[in-house]
């Protein structure tokens, strides 16, 4: 999905503390998931740990039931490069990689985070592929500069991508966040001149990079919503939500300021 028209709310410092709960909860609840991404475990398992982890918390959960989607986590596996849906027959294995990615709603405020794990022990080439990721949502992140653009952004993120000779994913791209989901502006995972907008304290944004071992194309399978790999490559992925400040970027999807469990 893009986002082209934006219409941006600036959050107040008081909504980006409750942002920050949120999204770290999110982070917190991906912890507990992340400890059963093991080999024999079914994606419908790491669903159920999901929600039951959001019941004990009492957030509600942020996907289930958006846009129609069935569940509360989004699994990725392997060529899923996103929108997977949990199933009780598609079980992990051994060399796998798994891409999560989930969001809660916490006093009408959402936070969202994603990430990619491996499965037991992996190749060499699924390692390299996760970490390059990894490193550009880091560079993507240190690109969102009060004052920088939007396609300052998408340009970092793009080229540590294309200097470890992977991919991004053009399909599906980066948000604003706050009230809803998804929000404007769109944040771009590659550079776009047209993404002119300055960055000013106040806006809370979704870097996150998808990256494809082989080609940038993507196919949507007949459950309307989960995304493969057109050349079927691995694909991964990785998402923080972040807070514009005076004195730079702030991560608010990381542990630490979560909900308590009950």
């Amino acid at each position: 999905m893009k986002y082209r028209r934006a219409a941006v709310t600036l959050k107040s410092a008081q909504d980006i503390e409750i942002m920050r709960v949120a999204a770290s909860t999110t982070a917190e609840i991906l912890d507990e998931v992340a400890i059963s991404v093991v080999p024999g475990v079914t994606t419908w398992d790491l669903d159920r740990i999901a929600e039951e982890a959001c019941r004990r918390r009492g957030v509600t959960p942020a996907f289930r039931g958006l846009y129609g989607f069935p569940s509360s986590l989004c699994v990725a596996l392997n060529e899923v490069v996103v929108h997977g849906i949990p199933s009780r027959s598609v079980v992990l294995q051994e060399g796998d990689i798994l891409g999560l990615d989930f969001g809660v709603v916490h006093k009408g405020w959402y936070g969202d985070h994603a990430r990619t794990l491996t499965v037991g022990q992996v190749d060499s080439e699924s390692v390299a592929l996760i970490e390059t990721t990894r490193r550009a949502l880091v560079a993507g992140i240190e690109a969102c500069q009060p004052g920088n653009r939007l396609r300052d952004v998408g340009k970092a993120v793009e080229e540590c991508a294309r200097l470890g000779g992977y991919a991004v994913v053009r399909d599906f791209v980066g948000h604003g966040i706050g009230r809803r989901l998804h929000e404007e502006p769109g944040v771009y995972n590659y550079f776009d001149r047209l993404q002119m907008m300055r960055l000013q304290p106040g806006m809370v944004l979704c870097v996150e990079p998808m990256v494809n071992a082989g080609t940038a194309k993507v196919a949507v399978l007949e459950d309307q919503w989960t995304a493969v790999t057109a050349d079927g490559r691995r694909s991964a992925h990785f998402e923080h939500t972040v807070a514009i400040t005076v004195s730079g970027p702030e991560v608010l999807s990381q542990p630490g300021w979560g909900v308590e469990a009950a």
